[in-house]
């Protein structure tokens, strides 16, 4: 069997599963909010060229990279003209898919270090862990950037093995001469017109409203109309001008540039070539969340750790491109690049979210976590043979240092000092560790270094198999709510009712309409508390979805649905009578009421 048709067959199947059980999860949380960020961010790549503007704010997300939710958008629209499923189940489908590429690109990097037999039962553990795989199919933020950090890597690293040195000795004077002055001007048109929007913006806004005040400038000299069209007309029409005319520069001087290195260095313009895709997934990755260009700082180490100074060049090259990528594909940033993404930095660095985690029974702010906070729920809520397959690793891979040495150092540059980061920094955390799932992976490929120590193939296959039970009976059981799973040393998640966050994005709302849908006379009012629109994309037409966002309000209801998030369930109607409890084990997570 050839090395990547495993691979391939686990994938397969794991979509197959993943389309029949599509229509059970639910909504998230944050859905809404990034679907109209989707709409705005997709809306302006019509009117930047056309207007001059972006329509977007800090409230619309502006500081979140949007190039995964416009792709998510764009390809629902599209699929949902040709499959027979509902948009959110279509959305669930393409997170679920991006999620499987993650998993192919978790596997080709365990190749890297790891036997195949080891690097298929890393994989299979890291892919089938509840947390991960409920997550996979409702969580539009986190899993979609922990595949893409994936994808990242994996091809960062073939990129590494692709570097050869670059040399233009053989030209002649006036071909380098060439070349220096074309990358010179592109490095221009790409830095120094884009980067210096807003400057340019606030230098033209000027020259109008003082040529419109009667002073003699360019704009006076050009604009025979401005003492009777209002200075704004002329500021809009000169900087769409500006817009398209550096445009024009950057594409005339890329084209311009690969013909002089298809001409005097072919070698050169193949190297490029090898960068491109690695660089635009990294950009790409970054438009996603901003802790993408961690993944390209890693890329960064191991190409100079292994290849030296002739990576240089191609990691340039590497950096220039995934800048425009990331650029090409975060349209707030476009009117002010500099000044938004180092807001954005900042914001996302230290979010402001103003509620509170619930923690062992305390509810903290989520920048005064106890320093216990990451280190126990990354204890309680990956399977148990988790921890045990990573201390075993690590011991051997230090047992044998000189050949894991490049694996240890990864642990390091990606777990290790994160994980210590997060702790002492005192990072925003919330909704447990959700933000920072991309750290996990190493956890895995260190656990791949103990199966790999069992020579004997079938014995292997069996000790993997036996590691993988925990997570599977946890999925199962837990089905459609995987991401909830705590494991036994915490007593599962019967015993963390109240002490530890369970359906903290809501997803167990569709569950409560499927319910209210089968008993609810005709036009029905329902008040649902909580995230009340997961609740109502689910709900008859006819039934009158009543919310705390809402002003509207109704004499009576025939239903309350409520979560068990926050103690609602305790607050809202405290006396009503409990006809459906939605829950796993004694996890109550939504309950629905008769007033």
């Amino acid at each position: 069997m050839k090395q990547s048709h495993p691979i391939l067959i686990i994938l397969f199947l794991s979509l197959l599963i993943g389309i029949l059980t599509l229509t059970d999860y639910g909504e998230s949380w944050d859905d809404l909010s990034l679907q109209k960020y989707a709409d705005k961010s997709i809306s302006a790549y019509l009117t930047w060229p056309q207007q001059g503007v972006v329509k977007i704010t800090q409230d619309d997300l502006g500081n979140y990279g949007p190039s995964y939710v416009m792709a998510v958008a764009l390809g629902s629209q599209l699929l949902n003209a040709i499959l027979p499923i509902d948009l959110p189940d279509i959305r669930h489908l393409l997170y679920f898919i991006t999620y499987l590429a993650g998993i192919w690109a978790f596997y080709t990097l365990g190749t890297r270090w790891l036997s195949q037999t080891a690097a298929i039962g890393a994989t299979l553990l890291f892919m089938t862990q509840p947390l991960l795989w409920g997550h996979a199919f409702m969580n539009p933020k986190d899993t979609p950037f922990l595949a893409f950090f994936l994808l990242s890597l994996s091809f960062g690293f073939k990129m590494i093995d692709s570097i050869k040195p670059v040399s233009f000795d053989s030209l002649s004077s006036s071909a380098r001469r060439n070349l220096a002055i074309l990358t010179a001007l592109w490095l221009v048109s790409v830095f120094s017109l884009f980067t210096f929007t807003d400057i340019f913006h606030a230098l033209l806004t000027d020259l109008v409203r003082s040529a419109k005040a009667g002073e003699t400038n360019i704009i006076s000299l050009i604009a025979s109309n401005l003492s009777k069209v209002e200075a704004e007309v002329y500021i809009q029409r000169y900087f769409i001008f500006f817009l398209w005319i550096r445009s024009f520069i950057f594409l005339l001087t890329s084209i311009l540039l690969l013909f002089t290195l298809y001409r005097y260095s072919p070698a050169t313009l193949h190297s490029l070539l090898t960068i491109l895709f690695p660089a635009i997934l990294l950009g790409f990755t970054t438009s996603v969340r901003m802790f993408g260009p961690f993944a390209g700082l890693i890329i960064v180490y191991f190409a100079l750790r292994t290849k030296g100074r002739q990576a240089i060049p191609s990691l340039a090259a590497y950096s220039v491109i995934a800048i425009i990528t990331m650029y090409l594909t975060w349209p707030y940033l476009w009117p002010d690049p500099v000044g938004h993404f180092v807001e954005s930095l900042k914001v996302m660095s230290l979010y402001p979210w103003p509620g509170q985690v619930l923690f062992n029974g305390v509810e903290y702010a989520s920048t005064a976590l106890p320093y216990s906070y990451l280190p126990v729920l990354f204890g309680i809520q990956l399977t148990e043979p988790v921890w045990v397959l990573f201390i075993a690793g690590l011991v051997m891979a230090v047992v044998e240092l000189r050949e894991r040495r490049e694996l240890i150092e990864l642990v390091i540059l990606w777990l290790v000092i994160p994980f210590i980061s997060f702790i002492f920094l005192r990072s925003a955390l919330y909704d447990n560790f959700r933000q920072i799932i991309f750290i996990l992976p190493p956890i895995f490929l260190m656990g791949g270094v103990a199966f790999e120590k069992i020579k004997n193939i079938k014995w292997q296959i069996v000790f993997i198999t036996i590691c993988l039970i925990p997570g599977i009976i946890g999925s199962v059981r837990l089905h459609p709510y995987e991401y909830i799973y705590y494991n036994s040393f915490v007593g599962e998640v019967s015993n963390v009712q109240r002490r530890f966050e369970l359906d903290y994005w809501g997803i167990s709302y569709r569950e409560a309409a499927e319910y209210v849908n089968k008993i609810a006379p005709p036009n029905a009012a329902i008040w649902v508390d909580g995230p009340s629109r997961l609740f109502a994309v689910f709900a008859r037409e006819d039934l009158k979805v009543y919310s705390p966002g809402e002003i509207e309000r109704a004499e009576h209801y025939d239903y309350v649905v409520v979560t068990t998030r926050y103690d609602l369930d305790k607050r809202n109607y405290p006396n009503a009578k409990i006809i459906y409890k939605i829950a796993r084990g004694e996890a109550v997570l939504t309950v629905i009421k008769q007033p």
